[in-house]
């Protein structure tokens, strides 16, 4: 049987919204049912969260994360796909081959078996931001390109309550620290009665899926750092390489 771990914190301590997760995770495990051994486990992964939590500024970009999430998981998951959701990047006047790095990387994720890549899009514009440190004569406002990601979150919460309702999975791992994935997650256990792991990239815990999750985890660097593709691969339009100082 799997049930959620155990927490110290009682919910007289905890604010409204962590208070409802505690209780939908209880009554989730009531309910919890038996499953058959090893379990179908479909990995979800928010893209940008991933870079931004663990992999920027790391030598460690070229990542095969299905191996990556194997680490993480006991034996009896048995991995049977990879979901990874991102968005297309723009050229910037100061990284103008931000494009072909990104599409490298999305061709090596593609050689992974049973893996899908799912795209959201960007919305780029131009806004008065305040500075942080005004010189003197200087106005305090400055204008800047603002990119922001779209899609993605939404992207992965409809993917996961879809492939629950479809029966694909028996356990889902959702790589991601993003507190706006709470509902799709609870719906799942509650409603569906399927479990719900996370790892997370960030630094700091998102309370609010560490309260829900059947199992929660951070990302740990030594799983990632021992789980990177060949410098190259080879697929079938031939063998390409990683970007340099990746």
């Amino acid at each position: 049987m799997i049930a959620p771990s155990h927490s110290a914190t009682s919910l007289t301590t905890l604010t409204p919204a962590l208070a409802s997760a505690k209780r939908s995770r209880a009554d989730w495990k009531q309910s919890a049912l038996v499953f058959t051994f090893p379990m179908r486990t479909l990995i979800y992964v928010d893209g940008f969260n991933l870079y931004f939590g663990s992999l920027k500024g790391t030598p460690c970009k070229w990542l095969n994360i299905r191996e990556m999430a194997a680490r993480h998981l006991a034996p009896h998951h048995q991995i049977v796909g990879l979901k990874y959701f991102t968005a297309r990047l723009n050229p910037r006047p100061n990284d103008p081959d931000l494009p072909h790095r990104q599409a490298l990387y999305l061709r090596a994720l593609r050689t992974v078996p049973d893996s899908e890549i799912i795209l959201g899009h960007f919305l780029t514009k131009e806004v008065s931001m305040l500075r942080a440190h005004s010189l003197p004569g200087e106005p305090p406002m400055v204008r800047v390109i603002k990119t922001e990601e779209k899609g993605s979150d939404v992207n992965l919460a409809v993917n996961l309550l879809h492939d629950a309702h479809l029966n694909r999975f028996d356990c889902a791992v959702v790589i991601s620290g993003d507190s706006d994935l709470l509902a799709s997650v609870r719906l799942v256990m509650s409603e569906l009665k399927k479990p719900v792991g996370v790892l997370n990239p960030q630094k700091y815990p998102c309370k609010v899926l560490q309260a829900q999750a059947t199992f929660y985890k951070h990302l740990r660097k030594n799983f990632i750092a021992a789980s990177l593709f060949p410098p190259s691969l080879t697929d079938a339009r031939g063998t390409f390489t990683k970007p340099p100082f990746w």
